[in-house]
């Protein structure tokens, strides 16, 4: 998700699960793996506190998006019909005309290796950029040094480049500016259409993006350090829609297509078990 200036799943597992599973989804856990954290979404209201907090602001986040993130706000991050709806709004906030949600884990759920699924329909407007994504836990927007610190897209989504699905990790050597991230990607048509799943599989030595369980990204660790592999420790998830920003606004935003949803219908996280493939 970060992009420019200071501007994220199969061996152990760390988490920060005072949480633990929350109303077990009906569908059984993938062979090889258990559920040990979750949110279905099924409440009213914003998400669960013991679950989700956010980061809040409006001064661009490091890519000159043009959203104000809100705090506890329904309008903006509120369950209803099982989803969490993340939704930006063509409003003045501060010194922002729009609004939106950046819902994070840190804290409550913080995890080093595992399976990662997030079952979600994107927005589609252009000037739009969902991400669902990972950051360290031990470390804040505040203290700069992305992207040695790491980072880890699950999903990426910019509303003028609709059904084009990226995934990507960042570090000092393999990053965005230097157009050297690791990287893929994927079409998904229907993804504003339809809920699809999208999946991270993170060990010691691979990651791998899925949508539906088709693999379409897989970065193995080559064990040349740090300022190759910063994921080594854990991260925190995190599930926003922005608006504009150095990507999402390289065709404008579309503003008589506010508000603009990305629905989250779950997510899931489980870790491997010893019959894991």
């Amino acid at each position: 998700m970060i992009r420019p200036i200071f501007s994220f799943v199969i061996i152990t597992f760390l988490c920060g699960c005072q949480n633990s599973t929350k109303q077990m989804p009906g569908s059984p856990p993938p062979t090889g793996w258990k559920l040990v954290w979750n949110d279905e979404f099924d409440g009213k209201g914003v998400p669960d506190s013991s679950n989700w907090s956010y980061a809040v602001g409006g001064h661009g986040w490091g890519n000159k998006e043009k959203q104000f993130y809100t705090e506890a706000r329904a309008e903006n991050a509120g369950m209803r019909d099982g989803k969490l709806h993340v939704t930006a709004r063509q409003e003045k906030w501060e010194d922002n005309d729009y609004t939106s949600a950046r819902v994070i884990s840190r804290g409550l759920g913080d995890f080093q290796y595992g399976r990662f699924e997030i079952r979600a329909k994107l927005p589609p407007a252009r000037g739009t950029w969902a991400a669902i994504w990972m950051m360290p836990s031990d470390w804040d927007f505040s203290q700069g040094g992305w992207p040695d610190i790491g980072e880890i897209d699950i999903m990426e989504h910019v509303g003028h480049d609709p059904g084009v699905i990226h995934a990507s990790a960042h570090s000092r050597d393999y990053q965005w500016q230097k157009g050297a991230q690791k990287t893929g990607t994927i079409e998904i048509p229907t993804a504003s259409e339809e809920f699809h799943t999208y999946m991270l599989e993170w060990s010691e030595e691979r990651l791998a993006a899925y949508v539906d369980d088709e693999l379409y990204f897989e970065y193995l660790n080559e064990g040349l350090g740090e300022s190759k592999w910063p994921y080594n420790k854990p991260f925190y998830l995190i599930l926003n829609v922005a608006v504009g920003g150095e990507w999402g606004n390289v065709e404008g935003i579309d503003n008589a297509a506010f508000p603009q949803t990305m629905e989250v219908d779950y997510v899931r996280v489980y870790q491997a078990t010893d019959s894991t493939p």
